[in-house]
C-alpha cells in the first residue's frame, strides 16, 4: 500500500459545489495530512490548502443563456486546466458538479489516463436522462449523496457509492436557534423570515425581486416580522439597489454570506431551489420553495423533468412536503401567501419539522470518511 500524499486535480463551481468540496477536502486531509490539490475553487477549498487557478465564481452562470453569452471564455478555461493537469498528472481529479463544465474536462482526463470522479451524481432521475452517457463517458466513479442514485447508475454500468451529504454531518442535529439569533443580533421572541434567492447573479436579477415584494406584503400583515437576507461575496452591490427600490421600509438586515446562521436564527425561510433547500431542510427550517429564470431557459426546460418535484426536500420524501412555486408560480402574493401559513399552522410546521429530522438521520453518514475510502480505492491506496 502506497501511503504517499496524493495530488488531486479539483474543479468546484459557485458557492454550493465550494461547500461540498471544502467539506470533502477536510475528510482527505484527515486521511492525507499532506494531500496537494489544485484546479478551481473557492473560499472554503482555499480554507482547506486547496491551489485555485481560476476562481469558481468563473463557473457560477445557470442555464442556456448565461452559457452562451459565456462560453468562449468557459471553454478557454476548461482547455487550458485540462491541459495543465494532464502535464501534472494528478492522481486523480475530481469534478464538483458543475456538470457540464466538468464532464467534458474528466473525458479528456480519462483519455489520457488520469483517474476521474464525479461528486454528486447529476439528477437523471428528475430530468436530462440523456446525461448518462456523458456521465459513462467521463467518470470512473460517481459519488453519490442520496441513497437511491447507485443503483440508478449500475443499471447504465457506472460504478457509484453512495457516501451521504456532508452538510449532514457538518449541520448539527439540533440547530444553535438561541446561539444564532444572539450573533445576529436578534431576539428570542422575534418572529424571523429568512430571504435566500440564490448566490448567482442571474438568480438575484429574478428571483430577489419577487422576494423582497413577498416581504414587504408580509410585513404589511404581520408588523412585528424581521427579515434577513444573507449574500453571496460580491452581490451587495447588485442587491442594495434592489431593497432600496423595492421595500425602503422593510425590516431588513442584509448579511454577509452566514446564511448557516441565518437559516438556524429564523422561523422560516423563502429559498431558491438548489442545495439551500436541502440547508434550510437540515436546518428544521419550514419554507417555501421557488425559482424564476429567463423565458428561454425555462422554454428549454420545461416538460423535460421527470417528477413532480423540484426541491430537495420533496424528491427526498417523494411528495410535497413543502410549497414549490416555480416561474410564473413565483409572484410575490403567492410567496406572502405560503410563506404566512407556516406561521399560522402550529402542527403542520412541526409536523413537517419531524419529518426534516428524518431525513438528516438517513443522510447523516460520515461523507468525508465515505467519501476518502472510496477514493482511496480508486487511486490504490486504501
Amino acid at each position: 500500500m502506497d501511503n504517499t500524499p496524493p495530488r488531486l486535480g479539483m474543479v468546484a463551481g459557485e458557492a454550493s459545489g465550494d461547500l461540498l468540496a471544502g467539506l470533502l477536502l477536510a475528510g482527505l486531509r484527515e486521511r492525507w495530512p499532506a494531500l496537494q490539490a489544485c484546479g478551481i475553487g473557492g473560499p472554503r477549498m482555499a480554507a482547506q490548502g486547496f491551489e485555485s487557478w481560476w476562481p469558481h465564481s468563473k463557473l457560477s452562470i445557470f442555464g442556456y443563456v448565461d452559457a452562451l453569452l459565456n462560453i468562449r471564455e468557459l471553454l478557454s478555461i476548461r482547455k487550458q486546466l485540462g491541459t495543465r493537469l494532464i502535464a501534472q498528472a494528478p492522481a486523480a481529479f475530481i469534478g464538483v458538479d458543475a456538470p457540464d463544465f466538468n464532464f467534458g474536462l474528466e473525458q479528456r482526463l480519462r483519455e489520457a489516463g488520469i483517474r476521474t470522479v464525479h461528486f454528486v451524481c447529476p439528477s437523471i432521475w428528475a430530468w436530462r436522462a440523456e446525461r448518462v452517457e456523458k456521465i459513462k463517458r467521463s467518470a470512473d466513479h460517481v459519488l453519490c449523496l442520496f441513497p437511491f442514485e447507485p443503483e440508478i447508475l449500475r443499471q447504465h454500468g457506472i460504478a457509484a457509492t453512495y457516501v451521504g451529504h456532508p452538510l449532514a454531518d457538518a449541520i448539527p442535529l439540533q440547530a444553535p436557534k438561541a446561539e444564532s439569533r444572539a450573533s445576529l443580533g436578534l431576539a428570542p421572541s422575534d418572529t424571523v423570515v429568512a430571504l435566500l434567492p440564490g448566490s448567482r447573479r442571474s438568480e438575484i436579477r429574478y428571483i430577489a425581486e419577487p422576494f423582497l415584494r413577498a416581504a414587504v406584503l408580509m410585513q404589511q400583515q404581520r408588523p412585528e416580522l424581521r427579515f434577513i437576507m444573507p449574500m453571496a461575496p460580491g452581490l451587495r452591490a447588485l442587491i442594495e439597489p434592489l431593497v432600496a427600490r423595492l421595500a425602503p421600509g422593510l425590516n431588513l438586515r442584509l448579511l454577509d454570506g452566514r446564511s448557516h446562521e441565518a437559516l438556524a436564527a429564523c422561523d422560516i425561510t423563502l429559498v431558491a431551489s438548489g442545495t439551500a433547500t436541502l440547508e434550510a431542510a437540515l436546518f428544521k427550517r419550514p419554507m417555501v420553495i421557488a425559482y424564476r429564470m429567463h423565458w428561454l431557459n425555462w422554454w428549454r426546460m420545461k416538460g423535460r423533468n421527470y417528477q413532480p418535484w423540484v426541491g430537495l426536500p420533496n424528491v427526498l420524501a417523494r411528495e410535497f412536503l413543502v410549497p414549490e412555486l416555480i416561474q410564473d408560480a413565483c409572484t410575490p402574493a403567492a410567496l406572502a401567501r405560503e410563506a404566512l401559513a407556516w406561521l399560522a399552522e402550529p402542527e403542520r410546521y412541526a409536523a413537517v419539522q419531524a419529518r426534516f429530522e428524518q431525513q438528516h438521520q438517513m443522510l447523516r453518514c460520515n461523507t468525508a470518511q465515505k467519501a476518502s475510502d472510496a477514493i482511496a480505492q480508486i487511486i490504490g491506496q486504501a
